[in-house]
C-alpha cells in the first residue's frame, strides 16, 4: 500500500509539471497557427489532454474480454463528462476565488467569452441527450450511429476554427521552456515540446489510473464505482491541472475553453467507441451519471447565456459531483 500511495502522489506531481510544459508549448503552437485563446483551448489543448481518457475507453471496449471490462469503457465514457461538467469547472471557480482574495473590484466576474461558452454547452447538451437516449434503446443498426458522433466533432472543430478571435499575442506568452532565450521559437520546437509533454502526461496518467484502481480494490469498490468515480477523476486530471496553471497565469479564458473543448471530445469520441463496440445499454448508475451531467450543463448554460456566470456559481457545480458520489455509494453498498 505504501508503494501504491507513493506512485499515486508521484504520478500526480509528474502530470502537473508535464502540464506546465504542455500549456506553454500549446500556446506557442496556437500562436504559430494564428489561433485565438478560445480555439487554442477548445481544439489544440483539449484534444491533447483528452487522449488519456479516450485511451481508457478504447482499451476497455476494444480489448476487453469480459462484459465487466467493457463496462469500464462505457463507465469512463459517461463518467468523463460528469467530472468535467462538475469538478473541473468547480476547480476553475475555486482557483479564481483563491487568486482574487482581497480584491475589491470585479472579484466574482469571469473573464471569458461567456456567450461562446454557452454555445458549447448547448452543443454538448444536444449530443449528450442523444447518446443517453441511445442507451435506453436496443436495435440492430445502433453501432452505425457512432459515425454521427465523429462527424459532429469534426463540425464542432470547423466551427471553432472559423469563428476564432484574434490570434494569441507573443508578448503575452511566456518563453518556450525548451528554448527560454529564444524570443520567437519555431513551430518545430513548439510542437516538439508539446508532443514530449503529452507523452509524459500519457505515461504518468497510466500509472495514476493503475494506482486508483488498486486503491479502489483496497476500499472494496466495484467495477462500476471505479469506472464512474475513480477512473474519470484520474483521466481528467490533465484538464484540471491545465486549468489550474492557466488560472494561476491569469488566463482563465484558456482554462475554461480547454474544459469546454474537452467536454465536446468526451461527448463524441469515447461515446462513438462505446457505441461501435458495445451494446451501449445504460443501467441505473450510468443513467444517474447522465442526469447529473445534464443538470450541471443546464445550470452552466443558463448562466453563460446571460453572461452572468460568477466565481461562486462556477464553484458550486462541484457539489453535484458530491451528490452523485453519495447516490452511487448508497446504490451499491446499502
Amino acid at each position: 500500500m505504501f508503494l501504491t500511495l507513493f506512485l499515486f502522489f508521484l504520478s500526480a506531481a509528474v502530470i502537473y509539471f508535464a502540464c506546465e510544459f504542455f500549456v506553454n508549448g500549446v500556446e506557442w503552437v496556437g500562436h504559430r497557427f494564428q489561433l485565438g485563446a478560445t480555439a487554442t483551448g477548445t481544439v489544440l489543448a483539449a484534444f491533447g489532454t483528452a487522449l488519456p481518457e479516450s485511451a481508457v475507453t478504447f482499451m476497455a471496449v476494444v480489448f476487453g474480454e469480459t462484459p465487466e471490462q467493457k463496462d469500464i469503457g462505457v463507465g469512463a465514457a459517461m463518467g468523463g463528462p460528469l467530472v468535467l461538467a462538475t469538478l473541473a469547472y468547480a476547480v476553475v471557480g475555486l482557483a479564481l476565488w483563491r487568486s482574487r482574495r482581497g480584491r475589491a473590484t470585479q472579484a466574482d466576474c469571469i473573464n471569458a467569452d461567456q456567450r461562446r461558452l454557452a454555445r458549447d454547452q448547448a452543443w454538448f447538451m444536444g449530443i449528450f441527450i442523444f447518446k443517453v437516449g441511445l442507451g435506453l434503446l436496443a436495435f440492430a443498426w445502433k453501432p452505425w450511429l457512432g459515425i454521427l458522433f465523429l462527424v459532429t466533432y469534426g463540425l464542432y472543430v470547423k466551427r471553432e476554427l472559423s469563428n476564432d478571435e484574434a490570434s494569441l499575442d507573443s508578448d503575452d506568452l511566456e518563453p518556450l521552456k525548451l528554448r527560454p532565450r529564444d524570443e520567437d521559437p519555431s513551430m518545430f520546437w513548439a510542437v516538439t515540446q508539446t508532443l514530449l509533454a503529452l507523452v509524459v502526461i500519457a505515461g504518468a496518467s497510466h500509472v495514476f489510473v493503475n494506482q486508483i484502481e488498486v486503491l479502489g480494490v483496497a476500499m472494496g469498490a466495484s467495477p462500476h464505482v471505479a469506472a464512474l468515480l475513480l477512473a474519470p477523476v484520474a483521466t481528467e486530471l490533465p484538464e484540471i491541472m491545465n486549468a489550474l496553471i492557466w488560472v494561476r497565469q491569469g488566463k482563465e479564458r484558456l482554462a475554461l475553453a480547454n474544459i469546454s473543448g474537452a467536454m465536446m471530445i468526451q461527448a463524441t469520441i469515447p461515446s462513438a467507441l462505446g457505441i461501435f463496440m458495445t451494446p451501449w445499454l445504460l443501467d441505473a448508475p450510468l443513467l444517474a451519471a447522465g442526469l447529473f451531467t445534464m443538470l450541471s450543463i443546464g445550470l452552466l448554460w443558463m448562466r453563460f447565456r446571460r453572461s452572468a456566470m460568477s466565481v461562486p456559481a462556477l464553484s458550486a457545480v462541484g457539489g453535484l459531483y458530491a451528490v452523485f458520489a453519495a447516490y452511487l455509494g448508497w446504490h451499491f453498498y446499502v
